[in-house]
């Protein structure tokens, strides 16, 4: 007789999961399992925060406005504040980047490690009021130099990313991560306190049936872009036409597309030539996990991986999701450059 249990006796955290993972590595130090595991905690933190921000008066805006010219809101700061504290305590970071913050910050020397990461502590906060689902994104990288932590180590391309992932706080908290070796889920089991997981080795759709964008911006849009969405909406060969979903929250759009397939876009348009999206802590981290899971992730020039970082807050466009959707865009926009 099988054990039916309904306790599960020998479950797959995400801490046995990076710790086992962690030991394949030859010449591991475990400094990335320590850091990992740290970001973890400041995710539970701010998942708990989130659920019980109505009670704790965490609610509305703190009366200032970050770097890059949103309102800051309650919870943006506490999350800004737990990320730092726990990340800086897992003594494996030299060099922080975080949305809320115009400056890098340089871990205290006896502190100090030799990872460096770019985060966005609570992505989507605009929608924190209203209840929609909100997250954390994050990417690891390491510092290739042995000169004193400066921002000049988070300024590398996405391709030198060790790890990266997101948190969404949605009907429940769930994690992915990456470190290179495909995408793996995992859900937040409020009994234990713990992530346990529940999708391995995510691969994405090779094409999906869904497009997500802020089509409020239709006014703005390149002339590629207009073609793109006609052909979704009335397609040529007599198909069914895509649906359009948008939540306007990065971390759910973009989950939504990595589970069900389709395209996500926030394309440069004539308001935002440059995008919108910040390369270091939303596209990079984004763009890795959607590759790392067989997706393409493209600025409509080229590959977002491969943009060499100039500024800590650089925008960039971002279209990425099922390639045979990405690749449908791109041919669009080289029938434009090449009538151009």
């Amino acid at each position: 007789m099988s054990d039916k249990s309904p306790f599960e006796t020998d479950m797959l955290t995400l801490t046995r999961f990076v710790m086992e993972k962690g030991r394949r590595v030859k010449g591991a130090t475990g400094e990335l399992t320590q850091l990992l595991n740290s970001m973890l905690t400041a995710i539970k933190a701010i998942s708990s925060a989130v659920r019980k921000a109505g009670l704790a008066h965490l609610f509305g805006i703190a009366g200032t406005v970050n770097v890059t010219g949103d309102e800051v809101k309650k919870l943006d700061v506490l999350s800004n504040s737990l990320v730092i504290n726990m990340l800086q305590s897992s003594y494996s970071t030299c060099v922080l980047v975080t949305e809320e913050n115009k400056e890098a910050i340089i871990t205290p020397k006896d502190k100090r490690g030799k990872y460096v990461v770019c985060f966005d502590p609570l992505d989507g906060s605009s929608n924190i009021d209203c209840l929609a689902p909100i997250g954390t994104i994050f990417a690891i990288y390491k510092k290739e130099t042995d000169d004193e932590p400066s921002e000049k180590d988070a300024l590398q391309p996405g391709r030198n990313i060790v790890a990266a992932g997101y948190a969404l706080y949605g009907s429940a908290t769930l994690v992915a991560l990456s470190t290179g070796q495909g995408v793996d889920c995992f859900m937040l089991d409020p009994g234990l306190g713990e992530f346990i997981l529940v999708d391995r080795d995510v691969k994405i759709k090779k094409k999906g049936k869904v497009y997500s964008l802020n089509e409020g911006y239709a006014k703005y849009f390149e002339p590629a872009m207009t073609e793109y969405l006609q052909k979704k909406k009335f397609p040529e060969d007599g198909s069914s036409p895509y649906g359009a979903r948008y939540v306007g929250s990065m971390v759910a759009d973009v989950h939504r597309t990595l589970m069900y397939g389709g395209i996500f876009m926030y394309p440069a348009n004539q308001k935002s030539p440059k995008g919108k999206l910040r390369l270091l802590y939303e596209c990079n981290p984004m763009a890795f996990i959607i590759e790392q899971a067989g997706g393409m992730a493209t600025t409509g020039t080229g590959a977002v991986l491969d943009v060499k970082p100039e500024s800590l807050h650089q925008r960039v466009p971002l279209i990425l999701g099922s390639p045979d959707d990405v690749q449908e865009y791109l041919t669009c926009v080289q029938k434009y450059q090449k009538s151009s």
